[in-house]
C-alpha cells in the first residue's frame, strides 16, 4: 500500500514540465552543440566581428577593452569567446544602468540566431530596445565616406583622416550621422603626439554623432577640403554596419598612428557590414587613409566621388581672379576698414564688383569661424557686405565652380622602393631606398597637398664599386615638413622636423653616421616665376661616437625655392648653411637642385646634385635613381 501511496503523491511532479531553468540548460546545450558541429567559431565573420587576427604568438582580437568579450580569455580564443556569448543570451536582467548580453552584442546576437536558428522565445530577452530606438532615430539608408585631406599644422591630421556618414532617406548631409573612430586625447604638441601614436598610447574610441556637430569638432575643418565617396550598401548592409557600431560604444583599444588607426578600424565596420568583404586582410603593417581609400574603392563599394573645397581654398580661388589692388579692397571690407557700398559705386567690372565682395563675404566667414572676431561685428559686416552683393546680382547665381585637384585615391602609392647610380666625387655607388611612407616634397603632388612633407623611415643603403663595400647611408626615422605660402589672407607659418642617422665628417675627414635631430620653422610666398620660396631658422643636434666631444649643436638656416615646371616635371633647389659651435666645432654648408619626372601613375625618375663642406672637405655628390611607389 505504502509504494501505491508514494505514487499517487509522485504522480503530479511527474505529469508537470521541468522547470524552465533546466529547459533553458537543455536549449543552451543544444546551441553549443550545433554552433560546434559547424565549426562557427572558425567562421571568418566571426573572426571579423571580434577582430580577431594571426599574429606572431597566435589568433588574438585587436580590441583591448575586457569589456568588449563574454569570456575572460575571449581576446585569444574565438571559441570559448563564442561558447561564454551563447551562455549570456540567457542571463537573467542586467544590473541597474547596464546592457544585457543581447545588447551589448546585438550584432553578435543577429548573426548566431540566423546560423543557429535560434528560437526567440526560448531566451529571457530576444530584442535589444535601445538599438531599435536608435534605429529608429537615424532612419538609416545609405552610408558615404568622407576623408578631410590633410592639415599640416595639426598633428593628427597630417596623413588626413577617414569617418563615415549615415544618410535617412532624404540624403540630406545636415541630418546625417557621423560613424567615426578616433583617438582620445587633447594633446596639441606634435612631437609628442607622433611619439605617443607610435606605441599605442592613446585610447580609441568610436562614436555616433551628427555629421554637423562632428563638423564643428574639427577646429581646422575650414583649412581642409573634404572629399566623400557614396558607398553601394543596402540597408540591411547598413544595419549591420551600425549594429557593430553600437557593440563598440564605449569600448576602448590602443590607438596606433600607423597601424590601428582610425582607418584600419573603419574597415572593420564595412567588413561586418558586408560579410565575406575582408577589407582588413588586405592591410599590411602600414596603413595609411589614402590605402584604404583604395582599397574600398578597388572593393566596388564606391558609387560615385565629390569634392567639397574647404573656406580656405574658397577664399584662395576667388582671391587668384582678382588683381591685387581688389584682393585689398575686400581686406578692407573684411577689416571694416571700407564699406561695401563704396566698392558698388567704383568705376569697376561688374564681375570684379561681385567677385571682391564674394572674397570678403568668405573671409569674414572664415574669421568668425576661428573666433577672430566678435559676434556682433562679424554679423553687421557680413550683412552689410551680403546686401549690396545681392544688389549688384542674384545672390545664388552661380559662381564659377572650383577646379577639383588630382583625387586623393588617384595619387601615387605610399611605399616607394627607389634603385639608383651615383657617384661622390670619384667614388661611384650603386644605391637602393626604401620608404614605407608616405610623400615627400619632389614627389607628384597630384592628390596631396602641395609643400607638404612626410616621411618615415626612409632607409637608404649604398655599395661602392671600388671599394667593394656596403655603406648604410641614412635611416630618416622622421622627415616632416610644411611649407605653407603667406599671402594677404593667410598668414601660415612654415615648419620643418627632422630626426634619424645621416653621415657626418668627423675631424679626421672620414663620414660616420650620427644620429640628428634638425627642427626648424621660417616663412613662405608663391609667385608665379618662381613657384614657392622660402626661408627656415634651423637648430642642428648631432650625437655619435665619431665626434670629438660625442655630440654638437648649432643653428642657422636654409632657403629654398620648389617649381612645379609641367604637371609631371618638379624642380627643388635648396641652400643651407648650419653652424655648430657647442661640442664639436665647424661649419656644415650643403647646397642641392634635385627633380624628378613622373613616368607614369606611380612611377617617377629623380636627378639630385648636391655640394657639401665639412671640416674644409668639400664633396661634389650626383645620383639618379628610378622609384617604383607600391
Amino acid at each position: 500500500m505504502l509504494p501505491f501511496v508514494f505514487l499517487i503523491a509522485l504522480l503530479p511532479s511527474l505529469l508537470l514540465p521541468p522547470p524552465a531553468h533546466a529547459q533553458d540548460d537543455s536549449y543552451l546545450a543544444f546551441l553549443i552543440d550545433e554552433a560546434s558541429r559547424a565549426e562557427l567559431a572558425r567562421d571568418p565573420y566571426w573572426h571579423t566581428i571580434l577582430h580577431y587576427k594571426k599574429g606572431l604568438f597566435g589568433t588574438r582580437s585587436l580590441v583591448d577593452d575586457a569589456a568588449f568579450f563574454a569570456a575572460e580569455n575571449g581576446k585569444h580564443d574565438p571559441a570559448a569567446e563564442l561558447e561564454a556569448t551563447l551562455r549570456s543570451f540567457f542571463q537573467g536582467p542586467p544590473a541597474e544602468g547596464e546592457k544585457h548580453p543581447v545588447c551589448r552584442f546585438v550584432l553578435r546576437f543577429e548573426w548566431l540566431k540566423e546560423q543557429l536558428a535560434i528560437d526567440e522565445s526560448r531566451l529571457p530577452y530576444a530584442r535589444c530596445e535601445p538599438f531599435e530606438t536608435l534605429m529608429s532615430d537615424i532612419q538609416p539608408e545609405a552610408a558615404t565616406l568622407i576623408f578631410p585631406t590633410s592639415h599640416m599644422n595639426s598633428p593628427a591630421s597630417m596623413y588626413g583622416h577617414t569617418l563615415l556618414t549615415i544618410e535617412s532617406a532624404s540624403r540630406s548631409k545636415l541630418l546625417a550621422y557621423a560613424v567615426n573612430y578616433s583617438a582620445f586625447t587633447d594633446e596639441t604638441f606634435g612631437p609628442l603626439y607622433i611619439v605617443k601614436g607610435l606605441f599605442g598610447l592613446y585610447p580609441g574610441y568610436f562614436s555616433i554623432l551628427p555629421y554637423y556637430a562632428k563638423l564643428q569638432e574639427y577646429s581646422d575643418v575650414n583649412d581642409r577640403d573634404i572629399w566623400e565617396y557614396p558607398l553601394d550598401l543596402s540597408h540591411e548592409e547598413v544595419r549591420r554596419l551600425i549594429m557593430h557600431v553600437y557593440e563598440l560604444e564605449e569600448i576602448g583599444s590602443d590607438y596606433f598612428f600607423f597601424s590601428e588607426n582610425c582607418s584600419f578600424d573603419l574597415l572593420f565596420l564595412l567588413d561586418a557590414a558586408r560579410p565575406g568583404l575582408r577589407l582588413t586582410d588586405e592591410c599590411g603593417k602600414w596603413v595609411i587613409p589614402l590605402e584604404t581609400i583604395r582599397s574600398i574603392r578597388n572593393s566596388g563599394l564606391v558609387t560615385d566621388v565629390i569634392y567639397r573645397p574647404s573656406k580656405s581654398t574658397k577664399i584662395k580661388h576667388l582671391a587668384s581672379l582678382l588683381p591685387g589692388s581688389l584682393r585689398k579692397d575686400a581686406l578692407a571690407i573684411a577689416d571694416g576698414e571700407r564699406e561695401p557700398a563704396e566698392l558698388a559705386e567704383r568705376p569697376i567690372p561688374l564681375r570684379d564688383k561681385i567677385t571682391t565682395l564674394d572674397l570678403a563675404g568668405e573671409y569674414l566667414q572664415y574669421r568668425n569661424a576661428k573666433k577672430e572676431m566678435e559676434r556682433d561685428v562679424y554679423r553687421h559686416r557680413f550683412l552689410s557686405t551680403l546686401k549690396t552683393r545681392s544688389d549688384l546680382a542674384d545672390p545664388n547665381e552661380a559662381r564659377d565652380s572650383i577646379p577639383a585637384p588630382g583625387r586623393p585615391d588617384e595619387g601615387h602609392r605610399s611605399n616607394r622602393l627607389g634603385v639608383g647610380y651615383g657617384e661622390d666625387d670619384d667614388r661611384p655607388f650603386q644605391e637602393i631606398r626604401l620608404r614605407p611612407a608616405y610623400h615627400e616634397l619632389l614627389d607628384n603632388e597630384s592628390g596631396y597637398k602641395s609643400g607638404s612633407e612626410i616621411v618615415f623611415f626612409d632607409f637608404a643603403l649604398r655599395y661602392y664599386f671600388r671599394s667593394e663595400e656596403f655603406e648604410l647611408e641614412s635611416i630618416d626615422v622622421i622627415d616632416i615638413v610644411s611649407i605653407a605660402p603667406r599671402d594677404d589672407f593667410f598668414q601660415h607659418t612654415s615648419w620643418k622636423i627632422g630626426t634619424g642617422f645621416l653621415r657626418r665628417t668627423a675631424a679626421s675627414g672620414k663620414e660616420h653616421i650620427v644620429y640628428g635631430l634638425n627642427p626648424g620653422f621660417g616663412y613662405a610666398w608663391e609667385n608665379r616665376l618662381m613657384g614657392i620660396w622660402y626661408l627656415m631658422f634651423e637648430t642642428d643636434f648631432h650625437v655619435g661616437g665619431a665626434l670629438d666631444h660625442s655630440y654638437s649643436a648649432g643653428a642657422g638656416g636654409s632657403i629654398g625655392m620648389l617649381r612645379n615646371v609641367t604637371d609631371r616635371w618638379k624642380l627643388h633647389a635648396l641652400v643651407r648653411d648650419v653652424y655648430h659651435g657647442l661640442g664639436d666645432d665647424d661649419n656644415l654648408f650643403s647646397a642641392s637642385v634635385g627633380q624628378s619626372v613622373a613616368t607614369g601613375a606611380n612611377t617617377n625618375l629623380s636627378l639630385t646634385v648636391s655640394q657639401t663642406e665639412a671640416r674644409d672637405v668639400s664633396r661634389l655628390e650626383t645620383t639618379v635613381r628610378i622609384n617604383a611607389f607600391f
